[in-house]
């Protein structure tokens, strides 16, 4: 389940040339590395500068990292069209529901991409499938960190199977061009964000309003949920603004990259 993508969360980054000017910071710091290794030796890269001499505060190390990304990038699993599921495809009706028995009653938890089919918790499926803003904005924040560490060389395979290697922020970039997918049109027109429903898909006065869900359809990224929370689904802003500056970032390079090899023949 997303539990055991969340301690992915739990990255930040030292500069070298800004843990020098704390001298206080820095001192504790190297006390608890030479005194409470009960504390850090759990605590990745604490000691060893990755790209541009940074340090890396992380509970995930290397082998850690490629091993949850193998399940999170895997489109039979986390890996939606439009984002990272909070439940495991795995886990649908029809592979392998998770059961358990407890005091003669069978408790079953299956993927389940939209509403629930249960009245349990009020009949919404909540975290056993939806794609959530919040929770995959943070999970692109923290392979960003990743990346300034680790740099270019570290690759994983995403999506997993497929083949294709890339490092972490285009990883990151991935993710974010399909959360945004959810309320861009597609080459047919048709918004992901507004489903079955054609008054927000063909009417003029409404298809251009596009609403905010709380959560979204895990596999087809339909809206559900309340339709007005922009207290985070507006996080998509960010990252259209990321995508934008990536493809951007690409272009020029690809541009530089014919002009270099112009000027070389």
């Amino acid at each position: 389940s997303m539990v055991g993508l969340i301690p992915l969360f739990a990255v930040e980054l030292l500069d070298s040339n800004w843990l020098d000017k704390f001298e206080g910071f820095k001192r504790r710091m190297d006390w608890f590395l030479e005194n409470r290794s009960d504390l850090t030796d759990n605590i990745a890269a604490m000691e060893k500068p990755g790209h541009g001499e940074r340090l890396l505060l992380s509970i995930c190390n290397g082998r850690q990292l490629r091993s949850v990304l193998e399940y999170m990038l895997n489109e039979s699993e986390f890996f939606s069209d439009y984002g990272i599921r909070a439940l495991s495809k795995v886990h649908s009706a029809d592979r392998h529901p998770y059961e358990l028995e407890f005091d003669g009653h069978l408790f079953r938890v299956e993927y389940q991409p939209a509403e629930s089919n249960s009245g349990l918790f009020g009949g919404n499926s909540n975290w056993r499938g939806p794609i959530w803003f919040p929770l995959n904005f943070l999970l692109v924040e923290s392979l960003q960190k990743f990346h300034h560490y680790l740099g270019d060389s570290f690759k994983v395979e995403c999506p997993t199977g497929s083949g294709k290697m890339m490092n972490l922020n285009e990883v990151a970039a991935e993710i974010s061009r399909r959360l945004s997918r959810i309320v861009l049109r597609d080459a047919n027109g048709h918004r992901p964000v507004a489903g079955g429903i054609q008054q927000f898909q063909t009417d003029p006065h409404w298809k251009d309003l596009v609403l905010f869900h709380e959560y979204f359809h895990g596999d087809n990224g339909a809206g559900i949920g309340a339709n007005h929370q922009t207290g985070w689904t507006a996080l998509v802003a960010k990252l259209l603004i990321q995508s934008g500056e990536h493809q951007h970032h690409h272009k020029n390079h690809r541009k530089n990259h014919v002009n270099a090899v112009a000027v070389g023949d």
